[in-house]
């Protein structure tokens, strides 16, 4: 577990850190695919300015040594990904979590989470107490400490201790320090059926009430009291506990959520300050009365009819008076018990409330712990972010946030009255931009994964598959607009259920909320079915093009990059996939391998399917053999298309000097496909999917392009952060605009591509050409099936 380093060796800052995916040599040593390297941030911009870098002076990160490695051959990593892979110590390991997506899915767990971990006898449900080094040396790289359960139970090494240092607590063996490679999340199914305890253990917070404070609270029968704070506590439970002294002989010990602070209390409220509770029980265990709830309807009907404010529940607010940062949504509007003034119940955007929703033991909504507050409405401003434009969409449209029902996707000319025009699309909002992209990219202009919308999904995912069709998708296809707030409920949504805390406030890839709220949340089935060789079948939701970078790819096609991709890998698709959604080869988000890749319009799946009938390269017949070393030879054959061949036509070319040491293999056909010497000669079908969204990345901010109809001139281009209104208090101008300029560029040649200058392209068109992150393919026939 230690590196080549000092025991105290730390990790260089302010550098690019990166792993070599095939052999590095450097005179009789080889280097293989897994090494982990660095390079100083100043020299990799000095390096990248070049046209295009072949090979990059790097240093090993685990001791340090120089080396000099062809840029083809390394991938660029985050500072967490990089130290999750320098504790896994097989290398082969490291290349195949990175591959397979398996490092993506590992980074989103956090302390707390439910995951299962490989031991020396299996696999077994643990909980995560800690994640980083062990003992001084950072260089050592990452390790997850974990607490084993159910029937790991005593199956582990420690106590949560190593190396005479305490990382956490537990029973004597049940505890294990492992690296990224021997754990997997677990998802909410997985949890209840593998009886995974949550966490007792939770971070020391402070709190709202401090000790000294005065503070309020309702007793027994309703009356509204007084005492002076002695302490707070946290149960091991996470409940927290307030001991109030009162006038009488007896102190109190009362939860969090049944305290009001003065700054919650209406103005002119009388409060009770003679206390006698001597003869009664606390709150906490006695069971409190509740008011009438028709006589609170009736309170609340008398006073909304004379209430000028015009906020209402979803509305996005300020509370300047509870506290100056204090933002959040409105969950609930009423009358509390023996208050005279309307109340409402927010969900805040930090960590700086005092309550889950719940007041004097009743349930008023639902939000995270320490996010919730009641405040008077009156107290609340509308956010200042949002009030402008959300007052010009109802006057001019009438919009209502919520649409029930199904809502057909945008096509020709509808699309362009709906979606084209400034506040047109989603609105961005605090690192948005990568699931406003993603969302508008697949449900604007297709319905290839609608299913996402209606798929069954458990009763506690339900909320956010709802926000998700009624306050996204259905308002972007009905009026072309979505309002940042239902982007934000969607990922406090996320938030709240514990599968990242940074949801609402850090940037993410694409793919990596993709894979969340497919599989964990709706858990809809993988898009994609993979085989490697003889191996067992792979399943995944997005496809990452892993390459060597090709000399004669001076501008691929998206069709090129998906066919070396898949025969450098040795993959194959298992069945048709109703959405194949395609990520490019980058050297990280800096360093591109290709300055320009071609947008397949189209794209031919037929030769990457397994045994599936195939076409023979030469004379048209059905191919039974399949050649590698053919397809990498690019002095012979085109640079496009697998090479496979009839029997006839395999001996003819494999006749050559120059090909009789190819190793052709043979390919399975179904029984209905039989070669030419039968009596009909049959038509090999063809598999082709159709675009029909782009996302691309320039300086970490995300954009999508949209193909809305049938012909190349149909395409439109979305920026939720377009334009801003105001400046720290504004807001951002989503934009949708048409570009037709691209279809002139697909019409050129690969010499004409090659030799136009980025900047001197018309309109976006250089985006959707030099910046493609993500390109998404649909079969609009599986998708009838799936």
């Amino acid at each position: 577990m230690a590196s080549h380093f000092s025991k105290s060796a730390k990790v260089p800052k302010n550098c690019v850190f990166l792993i070599n995916t095939d052999n590095v040599y450097s005179g009789c040593n080889v280097k293989r695919p897994g090494c982990l390297w660095y390079i100083l941030d100043r020299d990799y911009e000095v390096a990248i300015k070049e046209r295009s870098p072949n090979c990059l002076h790097v240093l090993a990160l685990d001791d340090n040594g120089k080396q000099l490695i062809e840029v083809k051959n390394l991938y660029e990593l985050s500072m967490k990904k990089a130290l999750c892979l320098q504790a896994v110590p097989v290398l082969e390991m490291r290349v195949q979590l990175l591959k397979e997506g398996l490092l993506e899915e590992a980074l989103m767990i956090e302390v707390d989470d439910a995951i299962e971990v490989e031991t020396d006898r299996g696999w077994f449900p643990a909980i995560v107490k800690y994640i980083g080094s062990l003992g001084e040396d950072e260089l050592g790289g990452t390790f997850f400490g974990v607490e084993l359960q159910g029937d790991g139970l005593g199956q582990g090494r420690c106590n949560g201790t190593f190396g005479n240092k305490s990382y956490f607590k537990c029973k004597e063996k049940c505890g294990l320090f492992v690296p990224v490679s021997k754990i997997k999340r677990l998802s909410p199914k997985d949890v209840m059926q593998k009886k995974v305890s949550p966490s007792l253990h939770k971070k020391s917070r402070e709190f709202p009430v401090q000790k000294g404070e005065n503070v309020h609270f309702y007793n027994e029968n309703n009356d509204l009291k007084s005492g002076l704070v002695l302490g707070v506590k946290e149960e091991r439970d996470g409940r927290v506990f307030c001991t109030i002294a009162t006038d009488g002989d007896d102190n109190f010990e009362l939860p969090l959520e049944a305290i009001v602070t003065n700054a919650l209390l209406s103005p002119g409220t009388e409060v009770d300050n003679k206390m006698d509770w001597q003869n009664s029980t606390a709150p906490h265990e006695a069971q409190l009365k509740e008011q009438s709830t028709e006589k609170q309807i009736e309170m609340f009907d008398s006073k909304i009819k004379t209430l000028e404010s015009d906020l209402d529940v979803g509305h996005m607010v300020h509370i300047p008076a509870y506290h100056p940062k204090a933002t959040g949504v409105i969950r609930w509007i009423g009358m509390l018990p023996e208050r005279n003034v309307i109340s409402a119940g927010i969900e805040l955007d930090e960590d700086i409330g005092i309550s889950d929703g719940k007041l004097m033991n009743k349930k008023y909504f639902n939000c995270p712990p320490t996010r919730g507050i009641f405040v008077n409405l009156s107290s609340c401003l509308p956010d200042s972010r949002f009030k402008m434009h959300a007052e010009e969409l109802e006057e001019t449209d009438g919009v209502k946030v919520k649409l029930i029902g199904r809502v057909a996707p945008l096509m020709n000319t509808e699309a362009v009255k709906i979606l084209n025009g400034k506040m047109k699309g989603i609105q961005g909002h605090r690192n948005s931009c990568y699931m406003d992209c993603a969302l508008f990219s697949l449900f604007s202009c297709s319905s290839v994964l609608d299913s996402m919308l209606f798929h069954p999904t458990d009763q506690t995912d339900q909320d956010i598959q709802f926000t998700l069709r009624e306050e996204i998708v259905n308002p972007l296809r009905k009026h072309g607009y979505v309002d940042a707030k239902s982007i934000m409920k969607l990922r406090k949504q996320l938030t709240s259920r514990g599968h990242s805390l940074s949801y609402t406030t850090d940037e993410k890839d694409p793919e990596e909320f993709l894979n969340l709220i497919m599989h964990y949340i709706l858990g809809i089935e993988p898009l994609l079915k993979l085989q490697l060789a003889a191996q067992k079948v792979q399943e995944s939701y997005c496809y990452q093009i892993f390459m060597d970078k090709e000399e004669d790819l001076i501008v691929p096609t998206v069709q090129q990059l998906l066919e070396h991709s898949f025969v450098t890998g040795k993959l194959k698709l298992v069945e048709v996939p109703s959405c194949f959604i395609i990520q490019m080869p980058r050297f990280g988000k800096k360093y591109k391998m290709f300055g320009k890749i071609v947008p397949s319009l189209e794209l031919d799946i037929t030769d990457l399917l397994c045994d599936s009938p195939r076409e023979c390269l030469i004379c048209g017949d059905v191919a039974t053999q399949e050649c590698e070393a053919c397809f990498k030879d690019r002095k012979t054959f085109s640079i496009s298309g697998l090479k496979q061949y009839c029997e006839i036509c395999c001996n003819r070319v494999h006749s050559h000097h120059n090909r009789q040491d190819h190793v052709p293999q043979k390919l399975q056909l179904p029984k209905e496909f039989h070669c030419r010497y039968s009596e009909k000669k049959p038509m090999v079908p063809k598999e082709k999917l159709e675009l029909f969204a782009v996302l691309c990345i320039e300086t970490s901010h995300y954009v999508s392009f949209v193909k809305y109809g049938p012909e190349k001139e149909h395409w439109m281009f979305f920026d939720s952060m377009a334009d801003r209104h105001g400046d720290e208090d504004g807001y951002n101008v989503p934009t949708v605009i048409l570009c037709p300029e691209v279809a002139q560029y697909l019409d050129c040649s690969v010499e004409e591509l090659a030799s136009q200058r980025p900047r001197d392209m018309e309109g976006v068109a250089k985006r959707l050409f030099c910046d493609a992150y993500m390109y998404m393919y649909q079969s609009t026939k599986m998708a009838l099936y799936k």
